[in-house]
């Protein structure tokens, strides 16, 4: 470790990050309680998503799924439904995997050490420390990507951060630097520094409260570090779904992959699907009559404002169509309603956008009133 850091000087550092995050911190939903269960679905929704986008789903998900009981006697669809639109449906499984696994065998409280926690599904070495940390204090560094920034910069570690020689070497430090007394806010306080100070672009290193300790900053390398993540070259896709419709407005929806990414809708609710090459037309066309035994010379396909849509390194291209039928076909793990109450169901975004091309659909005139489905 750097002369800096000798004991004495750790110690002044770790003050002042802390009495920084005390002045600064930001009044975030989950920062009101120390409610491991709060903290923890928090952590879970936090994961590769922005907090903004986090911050109504986490209220509403709270409102309807109080605490961990219920969420472990909650049905899969009602879960799933409460998170639909914010991505990463595992997350949203495992949630209620593990929620379950604590009822079962840790008298429904989180568990406090970090092999049982680690053991839970869906947590990692990452969320394990967060949770117990900030709910308990336990004295686990936490290392993601804002943590491993805000390192590298302070040590000027140069090169790809998630190389796993140069990630464990950052798990040292963070390790080394932990106020173990405060471990909780001491987390919070590294990561609240890489979201609003020591950002990947253009860091405000004028308002850092440890900048004098920031090697990258003495180096004038701040610019240069953390080095750009390699990306995966980008895939295109044409995604054409159909927006079957009864007389009486009804509409049918598959739970199937279908003939397309099983990642782009997340195997939730979706419309019928494929993915296309040159004619979105006749390949959805033959693709209703392969897998739904649809008569392919009866149908007619009316085409829909198209959307735009992405998944990690997928740049994708819906192309919706209304398809009139004289009577929606049975089909195993198929729902059948009308447009309007999609809501009801989880779905994913893309489903979302499809169902939003054809928004007169909900206002046609049906012959007869559906009976609302059952709730999930």
């Amino acid at each position: 470790m750097p002369v800096k850091f000798s004991p004495r000087v750790r110690a002044t550092f770790q003050r002042r990050l802390l009495a920084w995050f005390g002045a600064h911190r930001r009044d975030l939903p989950w920062r009101a309680s120390r409610d491991p269960y709060r903290v923890w679905v928090a952590e879970i929704m936090l994961q590769q998503t922005r907090i903004a986008a986090v911050l109504p789903y986490y209220q509403r998900f709270l409102k309807q799924i109080p605490n961990v009981r219920s969420l472990a006697n909650s049905r899969e669809e009602r879960v799933l439904r409460l998170w639909s639109g914010l991505g990463y449906y595992s997350r949203a499984r495992n949630l209620r995997r593990a929620a379950q696994e604590i009822i079962t065998h840790h008298g429904g409280a989180f568990p406090r050490t970090l092999d049982e926690a680690l053991a839970l599904p869906g947590i990692g070495r990452y969320t394990a420390a967060a949770v117990l940390s900030i709910a308990y204090d336990e004295p686990h560094a936490v290392l993601d990507g804002n943590v491993a920034r805000v390192l590298a910069r302070l040590y000027a570690v140069r090169g790809d951060l998630r190389e796993p020689g140069r990630w464990r070497r950052l798990g040292r430090i963070a390790d080394e630097i932990l106020a173990t007394d405060d471990a909780g806010d001491w987390n919070q306080a590294l990561m609240e520094l890489g979201e609003t100070i020591c950002t990947p672009l253009s860091p405000r290193c004028s308002a850092c409260p440890v900048g004098r300790w920031c090697a990258a900053r003495a180096r004038g390398l701040t610019s240069v570090i953390p080095a750009p993540r390699r990306k995966r070259a980008p895939v295109s896709m044409r995604i054409a779904a159909a927006i079957l419709r009864d007389p009486a407005g009804r509409t049918l929806l598959v739970r199937d992959p279908g003939g397309h990414d099983d990642v782009l809708f997340s195997r939730m609710w979706q419309f019928p699907a494929v993915e296309v090459a040159r004619d979105a037309e006749a390949e959805l066309r033959a693709y209703l009559a392969d897998d739904l035994g649809l008569d392919p010379s009866a149908l007619r396909l009316a085409p829909l404002a198209e959307a735009r849509h992405g998944v990690t390194f997928r740049n994708i291209t819906l192309l919706p169509f209304l398809v009139n039928v004289p009577r929606l076909p049975p089909r195993p793990r198929s729902k059948i309603l009308p447009l309007v109450n999609l809501r009801r169901l989880p779905v994913s975004s893309a489903t979302r956008k499809i169902a939003a091309a054809v928004s007169g659909f909900a206002s046609a005139e049906p012959r007869a009133r559906p009976k609302r489905p059952r709730e999930c």
